[in-house]
C-alpha cells in the first residue's frame, strides 16, 4: 500500500523575468540611439570651406526653399511678406528672447528671401543668427 501521492508535476518556466530583461534592453537601445537631424524639406545648402558647428537643440530654424517659401519647424509660413514672417518667428520663439536662429536657405534661393528673413529676425531683436552651409568636399 502506497500512501504517498503521485507528484509528477512538470516544472514551470516563469517568463516574467525574461520579458522584463527584453523590455529593459529595448528601452536601453531606444535611449542610446542617436538620431540624425533631417528635415522633410529638401534644400541644397550653399557650400563653404569653414567647419560646421553643431546646431543647438534650443535654436529656431528658418528654412527657405528654392522658390523663396519660408518654413519654421515643419510648418510653412502662409506667405512671404515681412509682417507674416515676423509673426511666425515670434510665435515659434515664444517667450525665449535670446534664442539662437539658424537660417537654412537653398543655394538657389532668391537673395531677397534671405535678406527678408535676416530683417525679420533683427526687427524682433534676435541677434544670435547663423547661416547654414554645407562643407566643400576637397579632392
Amino acid at each position: 500500500m502506497n500512501l504517498q501521492p503521485d507528484n509528477e508535476d512538470e516544472p514551470e518556466v516563469n517568463l516574467t523575468p525574461l520579458i522584463d530583461v527584453v523590455f529593459l534592453l529595448l528601452i536601453f537601445f531606444m535611449v542610446s540611439t542617436t538620431f540624425e537631424h533631417q528635415s522633410r524639406i529638401q534644400i541644397e545648402l550653399p557650400e563653404a570651406t569653414a567647419a560646421a558647428s553643431k546646431p543647438d537643440d534650443e535654436s529656431l530654424e528658418i528654412l527657405i526653399d528654392a522658390q523663396g517659401r519660408y518654413f519654421i519647424g515643419d510648418r510653412q509660413v502662409v506667405n512671404t511678406t515681412l509682417k507674416t514672417l515676423k509673426g511666425a518667428i515670434r510665435e515659434a520663439a515664444g517667450k525665449r528672447e535670446n534664442i539662437p536662429v539658424t537660417i537654412r536657405a537653398d543655394a538657389n534661393t532668391p537673395h531677397q528671401a534671405v535678406i527678408r528673413a535676416l530683417d525679420a529676425t533683427a526687427q524682433l531683436g534676435l541677434i544670435h543668427i547663423s547661416l547654414a552651409t554645407s562643407k566643400i568636399e576637397e579632392e
